[in-house]
């Protein structure tokens, strides 16, 4: 059976596949790989990095096509379920079905990109002092709100068990 009310969050998954897409783009067409310039002096730097490992680099560095194999599979699977999730009707309050859509579209975001290029194109790197962030993308943001939105959900207030009792 289809929420209806579930299903509408599919359309913030495709906006942020196609911001997510359009901002890469944008970056990969008017930029070399290797591109830095600061856009707020000593916090924000416009680069053009590609990390054919996940997040912070980690399996950056390997030679083996199993990673990357594994990667677009465990990708593609949480994509699935986090769709199923919306479609179903089981994503929770209004806090957890955007947080699910914004992930799922994310996550589709850099498969995309994985897929197209054999790794993920990210053009955003913030620095505090001499602390500097890896570099991300809009789609590593959406995940990374979308999560937020869940773990306040989860903080927050009534539970999803306590609402099926009522």
């Amino acid at each position: 059976m289809i929420a209806a009310s579930s299903v509408r969050w599919l359309w913030l998954t495709v906006a942020t596949v196609a911001a997510d897409r359009a901002s890469k783009f944008a970056v990969e067409r008017l930029t070399t790989e290797g591109f830095r310039r600061p856009l707020i002096p000593n916090f924000a730097d416009l680069v053009h990095s590609v990390n054919p490992g996940i997040a912070f680099g980690l399996f950056s560095e390997t030679t083996s096509k199993w990673i990357s194999f594994l990667l677009i599979l465990s990708s593609t699977a949480v994509i699935l379920l986090l769709v199923w999730l919306l479609i179903a009707g089981h994503a929770g309050r209004v806090e957890s079905q955007s947080g699910i859509a914004l992930i799922a579209g994310g996550a589709a975001g850099n498969l995309l990109d994985r897929l197209l290029h054999g790794g993920v194109t990210d053009f955003l790197e913030l620095r505090a002092g001499n602390f500097r962030w890896p570099a991300f993308n809009l789609a590593d943001s959406a995940i990374t709100i979308g999560a937020a939105l869940i773990i306040f959900e989860l903080l927050s207030g009534e539970s999803h068990a306590s609402r099926a009792r009522s």
